[in-house]
């Protein structure tokens, strides 16, 4: 989305408009902007599926580059949230309590925390948030997409982030059970029992039949299994090294020859053999990982691959992580057309980039942070020296003096407003995970 709108404005511009008994202008531009349908929502399109997890994403990468996110977006995040501390996918109308049992997800909860830790002045609602997802732990000591639902990869990595977040060690924390969430996690992982070339990745669950290799689980999993969240301090070594594989005696690839545990071992040993699993499956296919989905095309999972990226940096492997970053940014990719317009994909970019030290402002000559912040509210500040994307929330409620920006000069934009000059934004889009 190229052309952004301010709410403010557009809200005194159809009230002069009237006051001056010129045309009003269309419902459109006023209420079907993101931030006129849900002030503070970054993105244009449908959040019934994705609302809280792409404004979460959004706020993260803005704070990982500097950006100060707009005030108005951290209070939509925040007031997201249920009475009992957990997050639904999106709340239309949060006067409404939220059902316990299948109306909030961990997904949504994690990443809500680590957003609303990340910027700062929300402690009672990351709390609480933490607090949910304390109570929700199985007993095996990993997540459901929903409370009491099957351990998945991807929740449980999403959960352990969230405690990586506010500063808590998540192999401290015992279920009912006395199991970890590594505990959970790590029992995902195929080890020397499984094929060659499916040893070291994770399953997404291993409720229904034979766990089965999931790209997208084994991303998440690689990052969690570190201990990380989806923003880290970077240490600045040299990640020359490339990750290591899961280590099996024999080696005749699933049909004997298993070590003596058939897992990994530690979550770090975890870690290091998911990589190197994401790695040897890129490397066969262009640097990329591929849709996992059920009956989908044979296509480019960006996403996916941008969340490769970010574990590989965490793992250290630079150099291994430069690679799949790098078709990323090319231009023959399609990552760039996948992600215009919508915050949660510029978002996973920005991150992918940021984690693996490359310049997120120049990613393949696009600047991923202005197009991220032109999705939303404008935010209260940037990085010194970044290239400003246009007024801060604050700002914008100055120039009342006639100048450009000012009352007079909104009511010549309004004269054309009035005019039937509107921009028309629909359609919804569900996030794969």
């Amino acid at each position: 989305m190229n052309i952004r709108h301010s709410v403010a404005a557009l809200s005194l511009c159809a009230a002069l408009c009237a006051a001056l008994g010129a045309a009003a202008a269309p419902a459109a531009v006023a209420d079907d902007s993101p931030a006129g349908r849900s002030k503070g929502l970054y993105g244009a399109k449908d959040p019934k599926f994705d609302g809280v997890w792409r404004q979460s994403l959004t706020l993260l990468a803005q704070d990982a580059v500097g950006v100060t996110p707009a005030k108005s977006a951290i209070d939509w995040l925040a007031g997201q949230g249920c009475a009992d501390g957990g997050f639904a996918a999106y709340r239309a109308d949060t006067s409404k309590a939220c059902d316990p049992k299948k109306g909030e997800f961990t997904d949504a909860t994690a990443a809500a925390i680590q957003a609303l830790a990340a910027v700062g002045g929300r402690a009672d609602t990351v709390e609480k948030g933490i607090g949910w997802l304390k109570r929700h732990q199985n007993d095996d000591g990993g997540w459901g997409m929903n409370p009491g639902g099957p351990s998945d990869a991807n929740s449980t990595s999403a959960a352990i982030g969230a405690f990586a977040a506010t500063g808590q060690d998540p192999a401290k924390l015992n279920s009912k059970g006395g199991k970890s969430p590594y505990d959970a996690l790590l029992g995902l992982q195929l080890g020397c029992s499984a094929k060659a070339e499916e040893r070291g990745a994770f399953a997404y669950t291993a409720d229904k039949g034979k766990p089965v290799a999931n790209e997208l689980a084994t991303a998440s999993a690689a990052l969690a299994a570190q201990g990380k969240g989806f923003v880290f301090e970077t240490v600045g070594k040299d990640g020359g090294a490339a990750p290591e594989p899961l280590r099996c005696a024999g080696g005749k690839g699933g049909e004997g020859g298993a070590d003596e545990a058939d897992g990994a071992g530690t979550p770090k040993d975890a870690a290091e053999a998911a990589l190197a699993h994401l790695s040897r499956v890129m490397s066969a296919t262009d640097m990329h990982l591929k849709s996992a989905m059920p009956g989908a095309k044979d296509q480019p999972d960006f996403g996916g691959t941008a969340d490769a990226v970010v574990a590989l940096a965490a793992g250290e492997h630079s150099a291994t992580a430069g690679k799949p970053l790098q078709w990323l940014q090319g231009k023959d990719s399609g990552a760039m057309a996948w992600a215009k317009g919508d915050p949660g994909a510029l978002a996973k970019l920005i991150l992918a980039a940021h984690a693996a030290g490359a310049d997120p402002r120049d990613f393949g000559g696009v600047d991923l942070v202005q197009q991220l912040n032109a999705t939303g509210p404008k935010p209260e500040a940037a990085a010194p020296g970044a290239e400003s994307d246009g007024k801060s929330e604050a700002s914008e409620k100055k120039s009342d003096d006639g100048g450009v920006g000012g009352v007079w000069w909104t009511v010549g934009v309004c004269a054309v407003a009035g005019m039937g000059i509107g921009f028309l934004i629909s359609g919804r889009k569900r996030r794969q995970l």
